[in-house]
């Protein structure tokens, strides 16, 4: 089993030295990553947002979680990467993502084409940037993209290239990840209707064992080599984690408090029970990856410091 790595997702801030403290609390309390968002929202710019924080840290990894491919071309993110990890002094980790978000794409005039188009697309796009990292002159003619003979300056620090997260719930972009990422990041939503409508169904514990079931077979030999992430929706740290379920699962309809409680989307129960929760999630899925919201922050430490590269 792989060892536990906790990260934090932080959207925002008001200010650089805000932002610089925000990065060192995040480090001090022993969390390994920290984790940017990419969305055309109250949300910080993820690439400079991840430089900053790593002048201001020693040894914190830095994530996008996960940049919307359609966004950007996938030169422009080979070479951004490759610059960010060469002045961060490696350490950077890419996460990459079909996005899902209509209302962003209506916002920026840009066509939000169906979910097996926008993995089509990661696809192709993820084929060009892990060529570009790993120093190779790419030519590929695709259905979306087109480069001729072009190479990146500078080349990352990290060998072959840096690590690459592929994060998502539906099928194909599982198998996608699978089979192209270092790291599958399991979200537990289907985005309905542009999303507009969040699906929580597959927290349940049997829709992860067919999630991870289909991660095992698209990666054939090269699974045991994955890490397997889990974003973490809500942290409860609580006496009581029957009650904690029952006023989440009146949020989200589609579960039941025991649903909730199985999740590896969901910690709620006494710091002493999310370490045992965490523990057995790892012995079932093998998720050893979790990444949190900054809300939970603090609560979650006391569980980071007791489980953190163990």
């Amino acid at each position: 089993m792989k060892p536990f790595r906790f990260g934090v997702v932080a959207r925002s801030a008001a200010s650089r030295a805000e932002w610089t403290d925000k990065a060192r609390k995040i480090e001090a309390l022993g969390y390994a990553v920290l984790a940017v968002p990419d969305h055309l929202a109250e949300v910080l710019a993820p690439i400079p947002a991840l430089v900053s924080a790593a002048e201001a840290t020693k040894s914190l990894r830095l994530s996008t979680a996960v940049l919307n491919n359609d966004l950007r071309h996938p030169v422009v993110v080979a070479r951004e990467a490759a610059t960010v990890d060469l002045l961060t002094d490696g350490r950077l980790q890419l996460g990459l993502g079909a996005g899902w978000a209509q209302s962003e794409y209506d916002q920026a005039g840009l066509s939000f084409d169906a979910g097996a188009t926008r993995v089509e697309r990661l696809a192709e796009a993820v084929a060009i940037i892990k060529g570009l990292l790993e120093g190779e002159k790419v030519t590929f003619a695709g259905r979306h993209y087109r480069v001729t003979g072009h190479a990146i300056y500078p080349l990352p620090v990290q060998r072959p290239r840096p690590p690459i997260l592929i994060g998502g719930n539906a099928r194909r972009l599982l198998v996608l990840a699978a089979r192209e990422a270092d790291v599958v990041g399991l979200t537990g939503i289907t985005f309905q209707r542009g999303g507009a409508q969040p699906d929580v169904a597959t927290f349940r514990a049997a829709a992860v064992d067919e999630r991870v079931e289909i991660i095992r077979k698209a990666a054939g030999e090269r699974y045991d080599r994955l890490e397997l992430s889990a974003l973490v929706q809500r942290v409860v740290v609580t006496d009581d984690r029957r009650q904690a379920a029952a006023e989440l699962a009146r949020r989200w309809s589609q579960l039941d408090p025991e649903d909730i409680l199985e999740s590896p989307y969901v910690l709620a129960g006494t710091v002493d029970q999310l370490v045992d929760d965490l523990q057995a999630r790892r012995r079932r899925w093998g998720i050893s990856d979790y990444l949190i919201f900054e809300a939970g922050l603090d609560a979650f430490a006391p569980v980071v410091a007791r489980l953190a590269g163990r």
